[in-house]
């Protein structure tokens, strides 16, 4: 407003300031006397109806639950969190305490330092190992060189495309350690052959690695090739293993280019032609002796590969015979999505009485708890977080994987401390126990890490088996009835419906000739109902700003609970007209209407729209397949007596277990396929790409026996260390039939061109399958928070590289003799190399 020269702004008191203010506020006149909100009404800072409680070793408190985008590091996420928290303390009030609570990144850190420390004990391990067949400290650092950067070149190209650092990509890089100084080595170990020959040093580095040039960058491409499938993978499979492909195969590609560039380069530096004289250095000696016996194992080995190709026509078949004898055990290993981690944690969920309320829910949790700190000792627990109920709000439950429906759910966290007993046995015993304790309370266990989180894909569980219908009574009746031969499936445990039928109601039904009578309508009564029971804020929600802290505040008229405490006090509810009409007489409800107890669904849920019943459960001690099958069968069985329009299916884990596997089969027959075919390409032949793949049934072979020997179930990380080895197996096999090939076309024997391979690349065989098994040892012995992960690639790249060396140096030798047309008799020079062991 304009007052003479100056501008006002014009306020009312309309809005009150304080609470004191509220209550001050005039309703109405009753014979002259003025009713103000605090003559009817308790005016007071409060809260709404509590049906959430969350405690920490019983001490109340609020939990604030942060997701991380998809795309989000999980620790940059908690870094800046943990950033912000000073800041916070700050402006809270002092006696506040802000805990940080079930921090993912603690596993996430120590699953990647994990990894890590794997990948420097697996390169230690290989140097040591290079050393020891070297006998050069010189020739050892040159390898050794090429391991990082490798990596750091295959971490760069990652990032430029976009891709983060994890445990799956660091996994696969740690796996990539042994493979990665195949090249060096190669390179390595055949300059230092040609310098045992007498070639002067430049000469020997140049045609060394000349020689091999062509062979290694084959083996290479074969390695890198296998991968190729991974990127034709659809869905989650694609998301899960393109990364760590890319991983693979960057570092794989770099470490070729440094082996024809950057090793040549610093061999001219540090290479120097051995000493064979006398030495007083005991590490030479040692050398010196270990170098000696495994001359006298290559000698041995000459004479058996020299027998064994002399009778190829009775080995052959009864080396194949062994290879097929080794996949009868196939069927036992059973079959896992992704190994289970023991991640220091357990989520316990229970489920008490269906309407029980948040007040019960807490007093049970006391007494579970309780039981919980009997069963594991109290050194060994650091925290016991409870979440009870469900707040009202769409906030807190749109990313909801517990499974919780009401204020009669809760789940329970279990921290244990940094030294605890296997948490697997510890829910075995809680498994076992606690049903027994609380009859008529349902209890099953959460995925706590962030890992099985993830692959259940928002379930809270494993296995769901899902009847889809529009008569969800119905549904309810074949869930029910299934669900009892469920519960004798060996290893399935932790079933239940998750949809409750019993959620207790009160119908309350209105004679609507009364209330007209009477000047009511039905929205009037309903109104009433809900302004008392819920509070004006459902339906005309209002706000009150307080000018101390600039804060507003929800503004609710609501009936004290514990005036509504039983069915009379509901029935003595007043109703109000919302017209005032002059002919509406004062009612309450109960003469209006009549109230019954019943029951319904306590959540309702969709599946493609139709409504759904869902029959959740988990696997313990049996492997997911095995469950898997007998659920299936019993799941086949019922889908006969369904009536029309229902439909049965399992979902969960084992739905995206088994594509998962038919992609990674594919694409391994796949792989195989195309190692082949760039064979073919650089062998100009047809007969030779296929004598350096009859080594991989032995390969798989031995992946199937190691994981039966070390009670590994197969596994999709399985499947990718039997990818890997397809691709190294080939690689050797490539070393020693372009060796021999070479033999082949200068004297024109094929049998004394086999042993001559045999002998001659039986050292960088044996070196680079080591520097893969080697690095392999402490990926495959699963240490570590996440290890568990990791050990089935570990154990199935160990298994089968060690049978497919033995088929790469006796029985694709064997295979090339007898392809080539070498004859049983063999020559004098033949008959010389059997007796006398050849000296490359």
């Amino acid at each position: 407003a304009k007052i003479g020269p100056l501008e006002y702004d014009v306020r009312t008191n309309s809005a009150p300031r304080t609470i004191e203010d509220l209550g001050m506020l005039p309703i109405k006149q009753v014979n002259g006397a003025t009713v103000y909100i605090r003559d009817v009404a308790t005016v007071s800072s409060g809260s709404a109806f509590q049906t959430n409680v969350v405690r920490e070793n019983g001490r109340r408190g609020v939990l604030i639950t942060v997701l991380k985008a998809g795309n989000a590091s999980t620790l940059s996420v908690v870094k800046g969190i943990r950033g912000l928290l000073p800041r916070v303390l700050q402006i809270v009030p002092p006696n506040l305490k802000i805990t940080p609570l079930s921090d993912q990144s603690v596993f996430v850190r120590k699953a990647v330092s994990g990894v890590i420390r794997e990948a420097v004990i697996a390169a230690a391990l290989t140097a040591l190992m290079i050393l020891l067949f070297l006998g050069s400290w010189r020739s050892t650092i040159i390898i050794a060189i090429s391991i990082p950067l490798s990596i750091l070149t295959s971490i760069i190209v990652l990032s430029l495309i976009g891709e983060t650092i994890n445990t799956m990509t660091l996994g696969r890089l740690a796996l990539a350690v042994g493979i990665l100084v195949d090249d060096a080595t190669v390179t390595i170990e055949n300059i230092e052959r040609f310098l045992e020959n007498g070639y002067e040093l430049r000469e020997a580095i140049l045609e060394g690695a000349a020689q091999i040039a062509v062979p290694a960058l084959v083996s290479t491409l074969c390695i890198c090739i296998v991968f190729l499938p991974m990127f034709f993978l659809e869905g989650v499979a694609r998301y899960l293993f393109a990364p760590l492909a890319e991983a693979v195969m960057f570092a794989m590609l770099a470490s070729y280019v440094l082996s024809r560039t950057l090793v040549p380069t610093i061999a001219i530096y540090l290479l120097r032609p051995k000493e064979h004289g006398p030495s007083r250095n005991p590490l030479v000696t040692f050398q010196r002796g270990f170098e000696a016996g495994f001359e006298r194992v290559r000698a041995a080995y000459q004479i058996l590969l020299t027998r064994l190709v002399f009778a190829r026509k009775v080995f052959i078949p009864a080396f194949l015979v062994v290879c097929l004898c080794g996949f009868i055990l196939l069927p036992f290993l059973g079959q896992d999505f992704f190994p289970s981690t023991d991640s220091g944690e357990f989520i316990l969920h229970f489920r008490g009485k269906t309407g029980t309320r948040i007040e019960e829910t807490a007093r049970t949790t006391d007494q579970i708890e309780a039981s919980i700190r009997s069963k594991i000792p109290g050194r060994e627990v650091n925290n016991i977080l409870d979440n009870l109920g469900l707040p009202y709000s769409p906030y807190n439950t749109m990313h909801l994987t517990s499974g919780i429906v009401g204020a009669e759910d809760g789940d329970i966290l279990v921290s244990l401390d940094e030294h605890h007993h296997p948490t697997a046995n510890y829910i075995r015993r809680l498994r076992r126990d606690l049903p027994r304790e609380f009859p008529g309370t349902e209890f099953y266990f959460l995925p706590a890490d962030i890992t099985t989180q993830i692959l259940n894909f928002g379930l809270p569980a494993p296995m769901d088996i899902q009847f889809q219908s529009d008569d969800v009574t119905a549904a309810t009746q074949q869930a029910t009835a299934m669900l009892d031969e469920l519960r004798q499936v060996p290893g399935l445990v932790d079933l239940r419906i998750q949809q409750p039928m019993d959620y207790p109601t009160l119908n309350v039904t209105l004679d609507r000739t009364k209330a007209e009578q009477g000047g009511y309508t039905t929205r009037d009564v309903a109104q009433s109902m809900l302004n008392t029971l819920s509070g004006s804020f459902q339906i005309t929600p209002m706000f009150f700003l307080n000018y101390k802290n600039g804060v507003d505040y929800n503004l609710a008229a609501q009936t004290p609970q514990y005036r509504m405490d039983s069915l009379q006090n509901i029935q003595n509810i007043p109703v109000n007209s919302s017209l005032a009409l002059p002919r509406a007489t004062p009612e309450v409800l109960g003469d209006l209407t009549s109230t019954e107890r019943g029951h319904e669904m306590a959540v309702v849920s969709h599946y493609n729209i139709r409504r759904v019943i869902d029959i959740y459960g988990g696997v313990q001690d049996r492997d997911l397949g095995a469950v898997a099958k007998n659920v299936e069968a019993i799941v086949h069985r019922h889908e006969k007596a369904l009536p029309r329009g229902m439909f049965v299916s399992v979902r969960g884990q084992v739905q995206t277990m088994r594509t998962s596997y038919i992609s990674l089969l594919g694409g391994l027959a796949f792989a195989i396929v195309l190692v082949y075919m760039l064979i073919v390409v650089n062998f100009q032949s047809w007969l030779d790409p296929f004598i350096i793949i009859t080594g991989l049934p032995a390969a798989l072979a031995g992946i199937v026996l190691f994981l039966f020997l070390t009670h590994t179930t197969l596994s999709v990380p399985a499947l990718m260390g039997a990818i890997m080895c397809m691709g190294v197996a080939t690689a050797n096999s490539i070393l020693v039939v372009a060796f021999a090939k070479e033999r082949l076309a200068e004297h024109g024997d094929a049998m004394l061109a086999a042993i001559e391979a045999g002998a001659t690349r039986f050292r960088p065989v044996c070196m680079t399958a080591l520097a893969m098994i080697i690095g392999m040892v402490p990926m495959a012995l699963g240490l570590g928070d996440g290890g568990e992960q990791n050990a089935p690639l570990g154990r199935a790249v160990i298994g089968g590289l060690l049978c497919a060396t033995v088929a790469t140096l006796v029985f694709v030798p064997a295979v090339f003799s007898m392809l080539h047309g070498g004859k049983g008799e063999g020559t004098a020079a033949q008959r010389e190399h059997q007796d006398q062991p050849q000296h490359a």
